[in-house]
């Protein structure tokens, strides 16, 4: 799978923005730790998802292409697929919930892709995208358990060891589990002593529990400030890979969520999203044994309005 991720690598070079890594003097004195922060909310549409869309749809075929894409996802896997359509001319349908935030269906709507809204309390965003698929003859891409999206995701990594070189430790937000075990492969593939961490909200703890237990956990439509980890479990091939490249699995709570944002915005200038603050949050709050370079993946930076202030009023 290393080498998925490298031939990834080749197929995202100048289509995808080789995203900043920053660090902060405050930042390492707190957590006593040299701490690099991949910027992936520099990403294109705003967070890592672009990676593993256009590596997935750019390998399909010219026959895929002119009959189509579908998706489903709580917003960020939408909005990449609905740019990657747009950037390769490829017609995009992209099932979301209702409860989205506005600024992601949006984005998703003006890169041109056909949104279909749902009811997450009352139907299966996945039986809506099997459904459509058949009738339409679709190809589809979902947004984590797919072999190309999770070497697309894995790329981040990659980047971030050439630009801080060897890190010591990781740490990588978990929804689905396509991001986590895609770093955790190209962590391993570049130091097999890194030691990588996931991190997901307290409230959306499935991972955890999965990663803890070895067995497959649930949580249906969890209420997390963190919406880009709004999944039901992690899927048939992120859960073997989590398994067998990831070494610790740890949650925070939504407090501490805030706060993560809050440091982001107050202390170093930059706007991230909840789910994208995961693994600062677990730093700033202890819940990881320090090693020495520790690297951090910022998964996206796509708030909106009314989210953002509530954060900073806190």
């Amino acid at each position: 799978m290393f080498n998925h991720i490298i031939n990834a690598r080749k197929r995202l070079k100048g289509h995808a923005n080789h995203t900043p890594v920053m660090t902060s003097g405050t930042l390492n004195k707190l957590v006593g730790a040299d701490i690099y922060l991949k910027c992936e909310n520099f990403q294109k549409m705003g967070a890592f998802k672009f990676r593993g869309a256009y590596n997935s749809i750019s390998k399909l075929t010219n026959i895929e292409k002119s009959k189509g894409v579908i998706t489903y996802s709580s917003g960020n896997h939408g909005q990449a697929v609905a740019l990657v359509g747009k950037m390769l001319k490829v017609e995009t349908t992209i099932i979301m919930p209702r409860n989205a935030p506005a600024t992601k269906l949006a984005a998703a709507k003006g890169y041109g892709a056909i949104v279909i809204e749902y009811n997450p309390e009352t139907q299966s965003r996945e039986d809506i995208a099997l459904k459509i698929q058949e009738e339409q003859s679709l190809t589809m891409i979902p947004p984590f358990d797919h072999t190309d999206v999770i070497a697309g995701q894995g790329t981040a990594t990659l980047e971030l060891f050439d630009q801080a070189g060897p890190l010591d430790m990781l740490l990588t937000p978990c929804g689905g589990g396509g991001l986590l075990s895609g770093c955790a492969i190209a962590a391993k593939g570049k130091n097999p002593d890194c030691k990588v961490i996931g991190v997901e909200p307290a409230l959306a703890d499935d991972a955890c529990k999965s990663f803890k237990t070895r067995m497959l956990h649930t949580i249906k439509n969890p209420e997390t400030i963190a919406d880009g980890t709004r999944t039901t479990s992690l899927g048939k091939i992120t859960f073997p890979l989590i398994l067998e490249n990831v070494d610790d699995m740890v949650s925070v709570s939504e407090k501490q969520i805030i706060q993560a944002v809050q440091f982001l915005f107050f202390r170093m200038k930059i706007v991230v999203e909840p789910s994208g603050a995961l693994g600062l949050a677990a730093l700033l709050n202890k819940k990881v044994v320090l090693r020495k370079k520790i690297g951090v993946i910022l998964s996206g930076g796509n708030i909106d309005a009314e989210t953002m202030r509530l954060i900073l009023k806190s």
